[in-house]
């Protein structure tokens, strides 16, 4: 139904920034909120950002301030720029879309980006 890919994960110098895409295929018009997670090794997945349709923007308040969500409905994209990296901000980064079905929401997950950052 929606396929998610990320792309812009990589290895960052501690204050440096980086940029996570990620672009939506299939049923997108029934997504109405979208999101990035985030998941370090031994840690769960944890919320990073989220964005509604209407660009309403909500953060986890780790990133509050160095993080910024953001779309381009044109392009099916949603974007993450990470300014002010910190090592603890090393993770697997993860888009998800919710994806509504009459009354039923359905999270969807790309497959991941990986950032690492070095003090």
């Amino acid at each position: 139904q929606v396929q998610l890919v990320e792309s812009g994960g990589g290895l960052v110098q501690a204050g440096g920034s980086l940029r996570l895409s990620c672009a939506a295929s299939g049923s997108i018009f029934r997504i109405n909120a979208m999101g990035w997670y985030r998941q370090a090794p031994g840690k769960q997945r944890e919320l990073v950002a989220t964005i509604t349709s209407g660009s309403m923007t909500n953060y986890a308040d780790s990133v509050k301030g160095r993080f910024t969500i953001s779309r381009d409905n044109a392009k099916n994209t949603v974007y993450l720029q990470m300014n002010s990296l910190k090592p603890e901000d090393t993770a697997v980064y993860y888009c998800n879309a919710d994806h509504q079905q009459w009354d039923q929401v359905t999270k969807y997950w790309g497959q991941g980006t990986q950032v690492i950052v070095y003090p």
